[in-house]
């Protein structure tokens, strides 16, 4: 398997590189990944870049797009904070993925059994921590089921999961409203916008 180049990215669509990401999932699942040998992507892209997918996931060890998708160097932009949220500096990195480097779909990817966002449902609070874990929040908030107190906290895995997806909605509803840039290319066609859920019990990613 060859690095993208100039030409292979150019002739695929938002379509085609959900498509990609789809096939290599199923690849990842079923233990049958590509041949790929990296050093020769490290030379092959060492003049240039054209990856076409963007992927935000949250810095779970467990979480690797990379892996998980089975892409090799050169076909991905990574952007990975626990929780998987947007802010000024990660939609920075997404217009440049998208509008200068030609990506053709982003991907808010969220996990189940996420750790940043158990700390949201139990409101956690330590050092810098806060400040992230309050990103999160409004998920929590914004998953109105179950209404008793107590079982909606980190010992709930059906609620905690339930405000991981929510949070994958929330953050691309995010990237829509605070990034007119990447509102403009999904409407002209150019990019797509799509969440997913991985499954860390079995390799899976849902998308949505």
């Amino acid at each position: 398997m060859k690095a993208q180049t100039k030409e292979t990215q150019a002739i695929m669509t938002p379509d085609s590189s959900i498509q990609a990401l789809v096939d290599g999932n199923d690849r990842f699942v079923q233990n049958t990944q590509v041949s790929r040998d990296l050093l020769d992507q490290v030379s092959d892209t060492s003049t240039g870049q054209y990856p076409f997918a963007t992927v935000l996931s949250c810095i779970d060890s467990r979480v690797s797009s990379e892996l998980i998708f089975d892409q090799g160097i050169g076909d991905i932009f990574s952007v990975r904070i626990a929780g998987n949220f947007v802010n000024e500096d990660i939609l920075g990195s997404m217009e440049f993925a998208c509008k200068l480097a030609g990506t053709k779909v982003i991907v808010v990817l969220g996990h189940t059994a996420c750790g940043a966002v158990k700390g949201a449902c139990d409101h956690a609070r330590l050092g810098n921590l806060t400040a992230l874990i309050n990103k999160i929040e409004p998920a929590v908030e914004a998953v109105t089921e179950p209404t008793d107190e107590a079982l909606r906290n980190s010992k709930n895995i059906e609620f905690v999961n339930n405000v991981a997806v929510k949070n994958v909605e929330m953050t691309i509803e995010n990237i829509r409203k605070k990034s007119p840039v990447l509102a403009q290319l999904e409407e002209d066609g150019d990019i797509k916008i799509v969440g997913g859920m991985y499954d860390i019990s079995n390799g899976k990613v849902t998308f949505f």
